[in-house]
Protein backbone atom coordinates (compact mmCIF):
# COMPACT_ATOMS: atom_id res chain seq x y z
CA UNK A 1 0.00 0.00 0.00
CA UNK A 2 2.78 2.55 0.89
CA UNK A 3 5.20 1.08 -1.77
CA UNK A 4 2.26 1.87 -4.20
CA UNK A 5 1.88 5.52 -2.99
CA UNK A 6 4.83 6.79 -2.82
CA UNK A 7 6.66 4.67 -6.02
CA UNK A 8 3.72 3.72 -8.02
CA UNK A 9 2.77 0.14 -8.99
CA UNK A 10 5.21 -0.47 -11.81
CA UNK A 11 7.79 -1.39 -10.02
CA UNK A 12 7.47 -3.84 -7.35
CA UNK A 13 9.20 -3.38 -4.24
CA UNK A 14 11.45 -6.32 -2.06
CA UNK A 15 9.58 -6.14 1.05
CA UNK A 16 12.02 -7.61 4.01
CA UNK A 17 10.34 -8.69 6.80
CA UNK A 18 10.25 -10.99 9.64
CA UNK A 19 7.88 -14.69 9.89
CA UNK A 20 6.87 -13.43 13.04
CA UNK A 21 2.62 -13.77 12.98
CA UNK A 22 2.49 -14.56 16.88
CA UNK A 23 -0.38 -17.35 17.97
CA UNK A 24 -2.60 -16.12 15.88
CA UNK A 25 -1.18 -18.22 13.36
CA UNK A 26 1.82 -19.89 13.67
CA UNK A 27 1.68 -21.81 17.73
CA UNK A 28 5.31 -21.54 18.12
CA UNK A 29 6.39 -19.00 20.27
CA UNK A 30 9.05 -16.17 18.79
CA UNK A 31 9.80 -15.80 14.82
CA UNK A 32 10.44 -18.42 12.36
CA UNK A 33 14.57 -18.86 10.78
CA UNK A 34 14.64 -19.83 6.86
CA UNK A 35 14.72 -23.27 8.45
CA UNK A 36 11.32 -23.11 9.33
CA UNK A 37 10.50 -23.00 5.59
CA UNK A 38 10.30 -25.17 2.51
CA UNK A 39 10.41 -24.11 -0.87
CA UNK A 40 12.64 -20.19 -0.07
CA UNK A 41 14.87 -19.13 -2.49
CA UNK A 42 17.78 -17.63 -2.21
CA UNK A 43 18.16 -14.12 -3.19
CA UNK A 44 22.08 -13.21 -2.03
CA UNK A 45 24.29 -15.50 0.29
CA UNK A 46 22.58 -14.08 3.39
CA UNK A 47 18.83 -13.24 2.00
CA UNK A 48 16.09 -15.91 0.77
CA UNK A 49 12.74 -15.22 -0.30
CA UNK A 50 9.49 -16.89 0.51
CA UNK A 51 7.97 -17.13 -2.56
CA UNK A 52 4.41 -18.85 -2.39
CA UNK A 53 5.08 -21.93 -3.10
CA UNK A 54 7.30 -22.12 0.11
CA UNK A 55 5.49 -23.64 3.02
CA UNK A 56 6.26 -23.48 6.76
CA UNK A 57 7.30 -26.91 8.38
CA UNK A 58 4.87 -28.47 10.47
CA UNK A 59 4.01 -27.57 13.34
CA UNK A 60 5.51 -23.84 12.38
CA UNK A 61 2.36 -21.16 10.61
CA UNK A 62 3.20 -18.06 8.64
CA UNK A 63 1.28 -15.89 6.73
CA UNK A 64 4.38 -15.30 4.23
CA UNK A 65 3.52 -17.49 1.19
CA UNK A 66 0.02 -16.70 1.39
CA UNK A 67 1.04 -13.22 1.10
CA UNK A 68 3.44 -13.31 -1.58
CA UNK A 69 1.13 -15.11 -3.56
CA UNK A 70 -1.21 -12.33 -3.61
CA UNK A 71 0.94 -9.42 -3.48
CA UNK A 72 3.62 -8.23 -7.10
CA UNK A 73 6.11 -7.84 -4.18
CA UNK A 74 9.40 -10.19 -3.39
CA UNK A 75 9.22 -10.78 0.44
CA UNK A 76 12.18 -11.67 1.73
CA UNK A 77 12.79 -13.18 5.33
CA UNK A 78 14.59 -11.40 7.83
CA UNK A 79 16.24 -14.08 10.56
CA UNK A 80 16.81 -12.34 14.11
CA UNK A 81 17.80 -15.67 15.71
CA UNK A 82 22.16 -13.79 15.38
CA UNK A 83 20.92 -10.71 16.97
CA UNK A 84 21.24 -6.91 15.46
CA UNK A 85 25.07 -8.61 14.44
CA UNK A 86 23.47 -11.38 11.83
CA UNK A 87 20.46 -8.73 10.86
CA UNK A 88 23.11 -6.12 9.94
CA UNK A 89 24.76 -8.70 7.69
CA UNK A 90 21.59 -9.47 5.89
CA UNK A 91 21.06 -5.74 5.35
CA UNK A 92 24.60 -4.80 4.17
CA UNK A 93 24.66 -7.88 1.96
CA UNK A 94 21.22 -7.60 0.21
CA UNK A 95 22.49 -3.68 -0.20
CA UNK A 96 25.96 -4.81 -1.51
CA UNK A 97 24.12 -7.34 -4.20
CA UNK A 98 20.88 -5.49 -5.23
CA UNK A 99 21.69 -1.74 -4.76
CA UNK A 100 18.50 -0.44 -4.04
CA UNK A 101 17.34 2.98 -5.15
CA UNK A 102 15.90 4.03 -1.72
CA UNK A 103 15.62 1.95 1.74
CA UNK A 104 12.19 2.90 3.84
CA UNK A 105 12.08 1.39 7.20
CA UNK A 106 8.13 1.25 8.06
CA UNK A 107 6.65 1.28 11.46
CA UNK A 108 3.13 0.86 11.50
CA UNK A 109 1.97 2.79 15.18
CA UNK A 110 5.29 3.81 16.31
CA UNK A 111 6.16 1.74 18.95
CA UNK A 112 9.73 1.91 17.17
CA UNK A 113 9.82 4.82 18.89
CA UNK A 114 9.56 4.31 22.33
CA UNK A 115 12.53 5.02 24.96
CA UNK A 116 11.54 0.85 25.85
CA UNK A 117 10.56 1.75 29.82
CA UNK A 118 7.13 2.93 28.88
CA UNK A 119 4.54 0.40 31.30
CA UNK A 120 2.27 -0.21 28.65
CA UNK A 121 4.85 -1.12 25.76
CA UNK A 122 4.16 -4.60 24.70
CA UNK A 123 6.48 -5.95 21.71
CA UNK A 124 9.66 -3.48 21.63
CA UNK A 125 12.27 -6.66 20.56
CA UNK A 126 11.57 -6.68 16.92
CA UNK A 127 11.25 -3.68 16.25
CA UNK A 128 14.25 -2.45 18.50
CA UNK A 129 16.67 -5.11 16.77
CA UNK A 130 15.07 -3.72 12.99
CA UNK A 131 16.34 -0.11 14.41
CA UNK A 132 19.65 -1.39 15.92
CA UNK A 133 20.26 -3.16 12.48
CA UNK A 134 19.02 -0.38 10.35
CA UNK A 135 21.12 2.47 11.64
CA UNK A 136 24.51 0.00 11.21
CA UNK A 137 24.43 -0.26 7.18
CA UNK A 138 26.33 1.50 5.24
CA UNK A 139 23.19 2.96 2.94
CA UNK A 140 21.18 5.69 3.55
CA UNK A 141 17.78 4.27 5.52
CA UNK A 142 14.97 6.28 5.98
CA UNK A 143 12.13 5.72 8.76
CA UNK A 144 8.59 6.06 8.33
CA UNK A 145 6.30 5.90 11.00
CA UNK A 146 2.54 4.67 9.49
CA UNK A 147 -0.69 5.39 11.54
CA UNK A 148 0.17 7.14 14.92
CA UNK A 149 -0.96 4.89 17.41
CA UNK A 150 -2.82 2.39 15.84
CA UNK A 151 -1.38 -0.73 17.57
CA UNK A 152 -2.39 0.54 20.69
CA UNK A 153 1.43 0.66 22.13
CA UNK A 154 2.61 3.98 22.45
CA UNK A 155 -0.69 6.94 22.75
CA UNK A 156 -0.85 8.84 19.82
CA UNK A 157 -0.18 12.02 21.71
CA UNK A 158 2.96 10.91 22.66
CA UNK A 159 3.99 9.28 19.40
CA UNK A 160 3.04 12.62 17.17
CA UNK A 161 5.31 15.11 20.00
CA UNK A 162 8.32 12.49 17.98
CA UNK A 163 7.25 12.91 14.03
CA UNK A 164 8.60 14.65 11.26
CA UNK A 165 6.67 15.67 8.32
CA UNK A 166 3.95 14.17 6.41
CA UNK A 167 4.70 12.35 3.67
CA UNK A 168 1.28 10.81 2.86
CA UNK A 169 -2.09 10.67 3.65
CA UNK A 170 -3.40 7.02 2.41
CA UNK A 171 -7.03 7.31 0.86
CA UNK A 172 -9.77 4.47 0.18
CA UNK A 173 -7.96 4.24 -3.28
CA UNK A 174 -4.56 3.65 -1.66
CA UNK A 175 -6.33 0.78 0.06
CA UNK A 176 -7.70 -1.10 -2.92
CA UNK A 177 -4.31 -2.07 -3.49
CA UNK A 178 -4.45 -4.64 -0.40
CA UNK A 179 -8.21 -5.00 -0.10
CA UNK A 180 -8.51 -8.98 -1.14
CA UNK A 181 -5.39 -8.88 2.09
CA UNK A 182 -7.30 -7.76 4.44
CA UNK A 183 -10.14 -9.88 4.28
CA UNK A 184 -7.68 -12.89 5.69
CA UNK A 185 -4.70 -11.22 6.65
CA UNK A 186 -4.67 -10.53 10.83
CA UNK A 187 -3.07 -7.63 11.30
CA UNK A 188 -4.70 -5.55 13.51
CA UNK A 189 -2.71 -2.34 13.13
CA UNK A 190 -2.78 -2.84 9.16
CA UNK A 191 -6.76 -3.05 9.08
CA UNK A 192 -7.01 -0.27 11.22
CA UNK A 193 -5.25 1.89 9.19
CA UNK A 194 -6.73 0.70 5.94
CA UNK A 195 -10.14 1.47 8.19
CA UNK A 196 -8.95 5.15 8.95
CA UNK A 197 -8.02 5.81 5.13
CA UNK A 198 -11.42 4.80 4.33
CA UNK A 199 -12.72 7.43 6.46
CA UNK A 200 -13.68 5.24 10.03
CA UNK A 201 -13.23 7.29 12.71
CA UNK A 202 -14.56 6.75 16.50
CA UNK A 203 -12.40 4.31 19.11
CA UNK A 204 -11.73 0.74 18.61
CA UNK A 205 -10.45 -1.72 20.98
CA UNK A 206 -8.04 -4.27 19.65
CA UNK A 207 -5.51 -7.03 21.40
CA UNK A 208 -6.42 -9.82 23.67
CA UNK A 209 -6.75 -7.14 26.47
CA UNK A 210 -9.66 -4.67 24.98
CA UNK A 211 -6.77 -1.85 24.55
CA UNK A 212 -8.73 1.40 23.01
CA UNK A 213 -7.22 2.97 20.28
CA UNK A 214 -8.60 6.67 18.54
CA UNK A 215 -9.29 6.59 14.81
CA UNK A 216 -8.74 10.20 14.06
CA UNK A 217 -7.81 12.06 11.09
CA UNK A 218 -4.25 11.71 12.25
CA UNK A 219 -4.57 7.94 11.88
CA UNK A 220 -3.99 7.33 8.03
CA UNK A 221 -1.14 9.87 8.33
CA UNK A 222 2.64 8.84 7.45
CA UNK A 223 5.54 11.03 8.82
CA UNK A 224 8.83 10.87 7.85
CA UNK A 225 11.59 10.26 11.73
CA UNK A 226 14.99 10.81 11.90
CA UNK A 227 16.71 7.29 12.51
CA UNK A 228 19.92 8.87 14.28
CA UNK A 229 16.97 10.73 16.69
CA UNK A 230 15.06 7.26 17.16
CA UNK A 231 18.03 5.43 17.78
CA UNK A 232 19.15 7.84 20.47
CA UNK A 233 15.60 7.39 21.78
CA UNK A 234 15.03 4.05 21.63
CA UNK A 235 17.18 2.04 24.69
CA UNK A 236 16.62 -1.73 24.04
CA UNK A 237 17.49 -0.82 20.36
CA UNK A 238 21.03 1.04 21.57
CA UNK A 239 21.70 -2.27 23.71
CA UNK A 240 21.06 -4.74 21.18
CA UNK A 241 23.41 -3.24 18.28
CA UNK A 242 26.27 -5.31 19.63
CA UNK A 243 24.10 -8.73 19.91
CA UNK A 244 25.16 -12.23 18.29
CA UNK A 245 22.02 -14.17 19.46
CA UNK A 246 18.55 -13.15 19.96
CA UNK A 247 18.79 -14.86 23.68
CA UNK A 248 21.36 -11.99 24.08
CA UNK A 249 18.60 -9.59 22.65
CA UNK A 250 16.02 -10.57 24.62
CA UNK A 251 17.97 -10.66 28.06
CA UNK A 252 18.39 -6.79 27.27
CA UNK A 253 14.46 -6.69 26.66
CA UNK A 254 13.93 -8.04 30.42
CA UNK A 255 16.30 -5.83 31.65
CA UNK A 256 15.30 -2.31 30.07
CA UNK A 257 11.37 -2.94 29.51
CA UNK A 258 10.78 -5.79 32.12
CA UNK A 259 9.94 -8.09 29.97
CA UNK A 260 10.64 -10.64 26.99
CA UNK A 261 7.45 -10.02 24.41
CA UNK A 262 8.68 -13.88 23.47
CA UNK A 263 8.46 -14.93 26.82
CA UNK A 264 4.41 -13.64 26.96
CA UNK A 265 4.06 -15.74 23.66
CA UNK A 266 5.60 -19.10 25.53
CA UNK A 267 3.97 -18.61 28.75
CA UNK A 268 0.54 -17.94 26.04
CA UNK A 269 1.07 -20.78 24.29
CA UNK A 270 1.56 -23.25 27.31
CA UNK A 271 -2.02 -21.74 28.54
CA UNK A 272 -3.43 -22.83 25.21
CA UNK A 273 -2.29 -25.96 24.74
CA UNK A 274 -3.54 -26.89 28.38
CA UNK A 275 -6.90 -25.77 27.24
CA UNK A 276 -9.25 -28.34 25.34
CA UNK A 277 -10.42 -27.00 22.14
CA UNK A 278 -14.04 -26.60 22.20
CA UNK A 279 -15.94 -28.08 18.88
CA UNK A 280 -17.62 -25.56 16.49
CA UNK A 281 -21.47 -25.63 16.73
CA UNK A 282 -22.90 -23.44 14.54
CA UNK A 283 -26.22 -23.74 16.14
CA UNK A 284 -24.36 -21.48 19.12
CA UNK A 285 -21.62 -19.77 17.21
CA UNK A 286 -23.28 -16.24 17.26
CA UNK A 287 -25.16 -16.56 21.11
CA UNK A 288 -21.37 -16.94 22.00
CA UNK A 289 -20.06 -14.38 20.29
CA UNK A 290 -22.83 -12.48 21.44
CA UNK A 291 -21.61 -13.15 24.78
CA UNK A 292 -17.81 -11.88 23.80
CA UNK A 293 -19.33 -8.90 21.85
CA UNK A 294 -21.68 -7.80 24.08
CA UNK A 295 -19.55 -5.71 26.85
CA UNK A 296 -17.57 -3.94 23.78
CA UNK A 297 -20.83 -2.16 22.64
CA UNK A 298 -21.05 0.38 25.03
CA UNK A 299 -17.25 1.48 24.89
CA UNK A 300 -17.03 1.83 21.19
CA UNK A 301 -17.99 4.47 19.02
CA UNK A 302 -18.16 3.36 15.16
CA UNK A 303 -15.61 0.40 15.08
CA UNK A 304 -14.38 -2.39 16.85
CA UNK A 305 -11.51 -4.69 15.91
CA UNK A 306 -10.33 -7.66 19.41
CA UNK A 307 -7.88 -9.99 19.34
CA UNK A 308 -9.65 -11.71 21.45
CA UNK A 309 -12.38 -12.30 19.42
CA UNK A 310 -9.73 -13.00 16.89
CA UNK A 311 -8.24 -15.93 19.19
CA UNK A 312 -11.92 -16.61 20.12
CA UNK A 313 -12.33 -17.66 16.79
CA UNK A 314 -9.15 -19.47 16.30
CA UNK A 315 -9.52 -21.83 19.06
CA UNK A 316 -12.89 -23.00 18.12
CA UNK A 317 -11.51 -23.66 14.27
CA UNK A 318 -12.51 -20.81 12.46
CA UNK A 319 -10.08 -18.49 10.44
CA UNK A 320 -9.01 -15.60 12.42
CA UNK A 321 -9.93 -11.93 10.48
CA UNK A 322 -10.35 -8.63 11.45
CA UNK A 323 -13.83 -7.31 12.77
CA UNK A 324 -15.07 -4.07 12.11
CA UNK A 325 -18.39 -2.58 12.40
CA UNK A 326 -20.40 0.69 12.61
CA UNK A 327 -22.87 -0.38 15.39
CA UNK A 328 -26.20 -0.20 14.28
CA UNK A 329 -29.06 -1.65 16.13
CA UNK A 330 -30.03 -4.82 16.97
CA UNK A 331 -27.98 -7.86 18.82
CA UNK A 332 -24.69 -7.80 19.53
CA UNK A 333 -24.31 -10.97 17.13
CA UNK A 334 -26.41 -9.34 14.21
CA UNK A 335 -23.48 -6.64 14.65
CA UNK A 336 -21.02 -9.57 14.59
CA UNK A 337 -22.40 -11.29 10.86
CA UNK A 338 -22.42 -7.49 9.16
CA UNK A 339 -19.25 -7.16 10.28
CA UNK A 340 -17.99 -11.02 9.21
CA UNK A 341 -19.81 -10.05 6.26
CA UNK A 342 -17.90 -6.63 5.32
CA UNK A 343 -14.09 -7.60 6.80
CA UNK A 344 -13.61 -11.39 8.18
Amino acid sequence: MLHAALYGEENPAVILTYAWDRLLTDPLPGPRRPTDFTGLERLTPAVWTVPAQSRPIAPAGSTLPRLAAETPHTLALLDPYHGAEGLTHQLEDFVSHLAPESIDLLDVGGDILARGDEPILKSPLADALTLAACCQVNAPVRLLVAGPGLDGELPPEEVGDLLGPVVHAFTARDVETISSVLEWHPSEATALLAATARGVRGTCEIRDAGLPVPLTDESPTVHEVDLDDAASRNQLARATMSTAHLDEAEAHSREICGHSEIDHERNKALRLKEQQPANLDPATIWAQLDRLITPHVGRAKRAGGSRESQEERFRRGKPAGWMGCRWASGSAARRARSAERAYA
